[in-house]
Formats: C-alpha cells, structure tokens, sequence
C-alpha cells in the first residue's frame, strides 16, 4: 500500500472511495460532512434517506462506515463513517481506529483500490491533531486490505504536519 498526504480539498479528490467524516444522521452537516454533500449533491443525501429508511433508522454508529454514490464527485463512492467525539475523561481511540478500519473493509468490498481520508473527528469534534494523526497513519499501515492507494487529505498545513511527522 502506498499512502501519501495532499494538502487542499478532499471533494476535489480522483479516487475510488473518498471517506466522510459524517455524523450519526447521514444527513450532511458542516466541515467535511457538508462539503462532500454540498459538492456531491442531492444523489448522495437521497442514498443516504434510503439507508435511514432501511438498515439505519436510529443513525449510523461511531466506528462504523457505509458507502453511497459520490454523485457528482470525481470519485466512484463516498465512505461514511463517523468519528468519536473526543473526550479527556474517556479514552476513544478504539473508536477512531474502527473508523479507519470498518472505511477500508467497506472499500474492499466494493472493490476499491484508491481511497482518500480526512483526519477523522480532528476537526470538530475536537481531537488533537497529532494523536488523530497518529491513529490514523497507524491503523491504515496495519490494516488488511486490497486497496493500494491511501491518500491522507489535509485542509490546512498543521493538518499535513502533523501527519507527516507520523509517516
């Protein structure tokens, strides 16, 4: 697996898979949610009605990851997966890493072999970059998977910092 880090936009990213760093609702939100629904548009939010509709109704847990189409994206599907909120008084790091994992075990089943990722609950959900970072680069590189192409998409250079320091 070759994984490399861009510094810019991950809606603007060609791969298979790009992962979204969604709330429990599959609704959209703000951040990476929203921008991946804005710039996907409504075929993305009509999937993901379908899933609330089906499998789940009371939303999709932390850690876990489901796919839909990309609709007008570069990419082939769109990953949701959302990540824990981070907590000093309880350690979420499993959660984080299932993240990571549940995205690329989804990817393998489509048959994905290029994922883009965003640092996953680094943004508003409060965790510290450099441990987000950590978990990420180390769950990826230990993970079981067909997909050869990992990209670490980063908004802003303290983003890409501190995921360099973990490659």
């Amino acid at each position: 697996m070759e994984i490399t880090l861009v510094q810019g936009d991950i809606t603007e990213q060609r791969a298979d898979a790009i992962v979204n760093a969604a709330n429990s609702s599959l609704m959209g939100g703000g951040g990476v949610d929203g921008a991946i629904h804005r710039r996907g548009g409504p075929e993305i939010l009509e999937e993901c009605r379908k899933l609330r509709a089906s499998r789940y109704g009371k939303g999709l847990r932390t850690g876990q990851a489901v796919a839909t189409t990309a609709g007008r994206l570069a990419a082939r599907w769109v990953i949701h997966t959302v990540g824990p909120v981070h907590a000093r008084s309880e350690d979420r790091s499993a959660l984080l890493a299932s993240c990571y994992r549940e995205s690329l075990r989804v990817a393998d089943e489509l048959g994905a072999t290029s994922v883009a990722f965003p640092a996953i609950s680094a943004g508003i959900y409060g965790w510290p970059v450099d441990d987000a970072a950590r978990i990420a680069v180390e769950t990826v590189r230990a993970a079981e998977t067909n997909v050869a192409d990992v990209r670490f998409v980063l908004l802003d250079g303290a983003a890409y910092a501190a995921f360099e320091a973990r490659l």
